[in-house]
């Protein structure tokens, strides 16, 4: 059974660890470079009443997952941007899905009328998650430079909550 809540600082730890081991493989995300508790941490408490944290848990209550959204630049003030993270090795086991139930009630809660979703084309999982929660494209920009120095094309979907 999976439980989603907001995130407390002990949690952040723990989440860095499971975003690494994503970054470390590669492939599914637009981040290169390794991340720490404070570094999340930071993140947090960025843009407060603009942004919101979910985390899952599993029956240890271990993080399995966890999903923020938050204002963007280039995004228009009613929308907000959206990263998901779930452990390598569990996917495709609700956990997304439990995570986006909470992330979207959150979203209207904070009075955002869509949510972004950029996703690299290259990562199949991460389009198909999105997909299959109702986000549809609206944008694709080709040859963007990560700061690894790969080049990847990426598609942004979107949610009308």
């Amino acid at each position: 059974m999976i439980k989603v809540r907001n995130p407390i600082p002990l949690d952040a730890p723990h989440m860095a660890r499971l975003l690494n081991e994503i970054i470390e493989i590669g492939g599914t995300t637009a981040m290169t470079r390794p991340i720490t508790g404070d570094d999340l941490l930071e993140r947090m408490a960025a843009n407060p009443g603009k942004s919101a944290w979910q985390v899952a848990l599993d029956d240890t209550e271990t993080v399995v997952g966890f999903q923020w959204i938050g204002p963007h630049t280039e995004l228009p003030t009613e929308s907000c941007d959206i990263a998901t993270f779930v452990q390598v090795g569990r996917t495709q086991l609700g956990i997304g899905s439990a995570l986006f139930d909470a992330t979207t009630a959150a979203a209207k809660a904070l009075g955002y009328v869509w949510i972004n979703a950029t996703i690299r084309a290259d990562n199949t999982g991460g389009l198909t998650y999105y997909q299959s929660r109702g986000f549809r494209d609206w944008h694709f920009d080709q040859g963007v430079t990560l700061a690894s120095g790969q080049v990847v094309d990426k598609i942004s979907k979107r949610y009308d909550i």
